[in-house]
């Protein structure tokens, strides 16, 4: 009961990376990778969350035993590091938190049937809402308040995957023949699916300023055993989720040759009136709430992350003229993410597929880099010899940047010829 109690009180940085993480690749491509191609794409996810685990974990243990963010350890190897992260940074600005939002939006559309108002309008109305949460509440609030999002995401959720499983299979129509993995499209689709599966890698240096930021609140830092113990609660909640997303596509979708549209509203319409025709029309509520809570809470944890990584990156590239800890800068920077992301959802609405893609190509191609720039990271003088990563886990950290390096030689190959 003592551990118990130990991870409760540290509960933080893991549990945001899982709130972080279970969105789009969670929603949209595992119940899409369960509804095309059945339940063999278990093995995809599995491998994904296996193989990228070191690059994650480097984020919580590079932290806590240096109390400095991955960030100013990028830095320390070399500012070529930190300029290279500032240009995936820069990319992920500008792109994917629009499109959470514009996910985010359909679904509140489709939840309380207001057709009238424009996906605009309504990402609008998030972004006033979650930026004024954030810099009201900061840190704490966001921990707070994901803790009751994340139980009532998981229990819907559980309760959504049981009754699917309750139900059974749907039946395939006549002739139906599973479409193949090894081709252009279905290859194209493992490398998305892989590439964001649990995250994307650049998102280690998030949890590494959310365990600084934990630290600071609290005045205390866990152990590093206790910190990796509550960051693995928040990792295996991830896998489990997206398995969960898995056989609610597989089990309701698969055979049935419907394809998921890439329109928000019209998306979020399949995904509820699918699985509410399926189970029965009194399950629309789990449904709806599962799919809006996992949005939400991705949309509050990715605004705040990218918030104090710009910020960051910012103070490290700049004299050090300025306190950038300060909190009209994480307040601004909230603001400021807000503004751009609202400007790119109206002026780029139509062409969200084609800035997905551009920050979908820079994140999996510069993946292995960064992956490489962690393990620089953790094996150098800045934490104790006893503190670098087990033998094995630097051998599962090369078979990871070698599989994401083989994926990103062969997605360049087939994007640019």
């Amino acid at each position: 009961m003592s551990k118990f109690k130990t991870l409760l009180k540290n509960l933080g940085p893991g549990l945001l990376f899982a709130s972080m993480a279970i969105g789009t690749s969670h929603l949209v491509l595992s119940t899409k990778a369960g509804a095309q191609y059945g339940w063999v794409m278990v093995i995809p996810i599995i491998l994904a969350n296996i193989l990228k685990y070191p690059f994650f974990e480097f984020g919580i243990r590079y932290t806590n035993v240096t109390n400095k963010t991955l960030i100013e350890g990028y830095l320390n190897r070399g500012k070529g590091y930190l300029w290279l992260y500032a240009f995936i940074t820069l990319v992920t600005t500008f792109t994917i938190l629009a499109a959470l939002y514009v996910v985010t939006a359909g679904l509140f559309i489709n939840l309380f049937n207001v057709e009238k108002l424009s996906v605009a309008m309504v990402a609008l109305g998030l972004f006033v809402f979650i930026s004024t949460l954030l810099i009201i509440g900061r840190y704490r609030f966001l921990e707070t308040s994901l803790k009751f999002v994340i139980s009532i995401l998981f229990v819907a959720l559980l309760v959504t995957t049981l009754l699917v499983i309750y139900k059974g299979q749907v039946e395939p129509v006549s002739g139906f023949v599973r479409p193949p993995i090894f081709n252009e499209v279905g290859i194209l689709f493992l490398i998305g699916l892989i590439g964001w599966m649990p995250t994307a890698v650049e998102a280690s240096s998030w949890i590494s300023l959310w365990s600084l930021e934990k630290y600071k609140l609290n005045k205390a830092k866990p152990t590093l055993k206790e910190a990796l113990q509550e960051f693995n609660s928040g990792y295996l909640m991830t896998a489990v989720l997206a398995i969960f997303f898995l056989i609610i596509g597989w089990l309701t979708l698969y055979g049935t040759n419907t394809e998921l549209s890439g329109n928000a509203i019209t998306f979020a319409d399949q995904v509820v009136q699918l699985f509410t025709t399926h189970i029965g029309e009194w399950a629309y509520i789990f449904i709806a709430v599962s799919a809006f809570a996992t949005m939400f809470s991705t949309c509050m944890t990715a605004h705040d992350a990218i918030s104090r990584v710009s910020i960051d990156i910012v103070g490290l590239l700049t004299p050090k003229t300025k306190d950038f800890s300060d909190r009209k800068y994480y307040a601004s920077g909230v603001i400021l993410l807000a503004l751009v992301n609202f400007i790119v959802i109206t002026a780029f609405g139509a062409n969200m597929g084609a800035l997905v893609a551009l920050a979908t190509f820079v994140s999996f191609v510069l993946a292995p880099i960064v992956g490489y720039m962690n393990l620089k990271n953790v094996m150098s003088h800045d934490l104790p010899n006893h503190f670098h990563p087990s033998k094995g886990l630097q051998v599962l950290t090369f078979a990871g940047i070698i599989f994401l390096s083989l994926f990103a030689i062969y997605y360049c190959w087939m994007v640019l010829f």
